[in-house]
């Protein structure tokens, strides 16, 4: 069951798309790590857009998240990839259907 989510948009600096695209790539296993987490998705809006779609279960796992090595690395290259901060919005779940 997921009740809260994470929506956010990130855009490339001209030059850093591919880095940008390779980052949000390379952040799958640790989100797999991330036991409060229960989907996770980075996709590709346009060439320099992208963005990054997870949602929990409760607050504590979004906090949990936020708080994560995930977030910690992006806000560590946001200045050097990014033309602008990551915009994170914080978003309730009203349905959805999950299977494996």
């Amino acid at each position: 069951m997921v009740n809260v989510a994470l929506l956010v948009r990130v855009k490339a600096k001209p030059g850093k798309e591919a880095e940008v695209e390779a980052f949000l790539k390379s952040a799958l296993p640790l989100a797999n790590q991330e036991a409060g987490t229960v989907v996770w998705f980075a996709f590709k809006l346009s060439p320099s857009e992208f963005g990054i779609f997870d949602a929990f279960a409760d607050q504590a796992g979004r906090d949990a998240h936020l708080a994560g090595p995930i977030a910690a690395a992006l806000m560590a290259k946001a200045a050097d990839l990014l033309t602008e901060p990551p915009r994170i919005e914080r978003v309730d779940v009203l349905a959805a259907k999950l299977s494996v």
